[in-house]
């Protein structure tokens, strides 16, 4: 990934598990934008819909994008759709996100590259992404070589957490309710 004037912007963000409920249980985000001053934008990678988005968008103009999974991107604006592409260049993982339809169609095109449809995002204002990775609510890493061959799915969690260090694998495989045990 290229550098970011943020630190944080183009890294993932994996939930702890204290994180538990329905939108934030085992995620992995994407955080394509951060600014200290202005807040930041994900979008959850790992929680797919499990629809298409030609079950969501019938037009005959979408059929060359009717094959790309819709994921739940996050709870705010679950109204709306919006594209995303991950593709590897010169050596480096790329993206854009906040894409249309159209730019995601041209994506498609290119050899290699993954293209997914989200549905609703994830938002942070003003300091409120550092107070909540300051209070272990985020494990914040950096995007694996290996993320277009990888499952995005709930299993991506465990994957990468697991991957992190002895202890951060104990967590990536423990019970869901720990304290129920």
């Amino acid at each position: 990934m290229p550098k970011s004037s943020s630190p944080l912007e183009g890294k993932l963000l994996l939930s702890s598990p204290t994180l538990r409920d329905g939108s934030f249980d085992h995620s992995v985000i994407l955080l394509a934008e951060h600014s200290p001053s202005d807040g930041a934008f994900g979008l959850i990678i790992n929680h797919p819909s499990g629809q298409m988005v030609g079950d969501l968008l019938t037009a005959k103009e979408f059929s060359p994008i009717s094959h790309v999974q819709v994921h739940i991107g996050g709870p705010v604006s679950k109204g709306h759709m919006t594209f995303a592409a991950f593709w590897e260049e010169d050596s480096y993982l790329r993206f854009a996100t906040r894409i249309s339809a159209e730019q995601a169609m041209g994506h498609t095109q290119n050899s290699g590259a993954l293209v997914r449809a989200f549905v609703g995002y994830t938002g942070w204002s003003k300091d409120q992404l550092e107070d909540e990775v300051e209070s272990d609510s985020w494990f914040v890493v950096p995007m694996p070589d290996s993320i277009l061959s990888l499952n995005h799915d709930r299993e991506l969690w465990k994957t990468i957490l697991a991957g992190l260090s002895p202890f951060h694998k104990i967590l990536a495989g423990a019970p869901g309710n720990i304290l129920a045990n």
